[in-house]
């Protein structure tokens, strides 16, 4: 059974690989600068006394396709759609003379494909705001949490403006679904790799 597995693997990593769009991680323009753990990502900037830090992670990042079944009259492997990665990301902004950081936790809206009809809309939205000490790993439950779904528009719009001055708009945000795409099926791949030692190992 293992032989077989094993084989079963070194066919879907050729797979993968022949698919794979990007050899190395595609850039996101504007100045980010990347950091890469596993399956976090970082992009840091720096602005004007700011630094401008996004982060996301990989894991579940992939939203459940609706229908697996091959339509009908299609091969099976014909239906391979292409996966993207639309990870929840976090933005934070620090500046300089405060000892405060405002975090904004930012999503992609699940059924953002429908609504082409609307011109000008974003395709990510800001779901909650908070500040947390500068420099503490640990975000404190204590700190007030503002959840967007209540909020005014107009200090919605603020905010949403508030990013794109720093760079964090709907071009990023597309670049960040391409960068976390192929960084996502790049740790696919290392994991067939290793499940196949893994697995080979006797």
């Amino acid at each position: 059974g293992d032989k077989a597995f094993a084989q079963f693997l070194t066919d879907e990593i050729k797979e993968e690989k022949k698919i794979q769009k990007h050899k190395s991680l595609p850039k996101v323009s504007g100045g980010w600068e990347l950091e890469v753990h596993g399956t976090e990502a970082k992009l840091v900037r720096k602005v004007a006394g700011e630094k401008i830090t996004v982060t996301f992670n990989i894991n579940n990042s992939i939203p459940p396709s609706a229908d697996d079944e091959p339509q009908e009259g299609q091969k099976a492997d014909e239906q391979e759609p292409d996966l993207t990665s639309t990870p929840n990301f976090v933005v934070e902004v620090i500046k300089d003379d405060t000892k405060q950081t405002l975090v904004l936790d930012c999503h992609y809206p699940e059924d953002e494909v429908g609504s082409e009809g609307e011109e000008e809309s974003d395709i990510f939205t800001i779901r909650e705001v908070s500040f947390q000490p500068t420099g503490e790993s640990d975000w404190k439950d204590t700190n007030y949490t503002l959840n967007t779904d209540s909020l005014d528009w107009a200090l919605y719009d603020h905010l949403m403006d508030f990013l794109a001055d720093r760079g964090v708009d709907n071009t990023f945000a597309d670049e960040l679904i391409e960068l976390s795409t192929a960084l996502e099926h790049q740790e696919y791949i290392k994991f067939l790799e290793d499940l196949k030692s893994f697995v080979k190992c006797q």
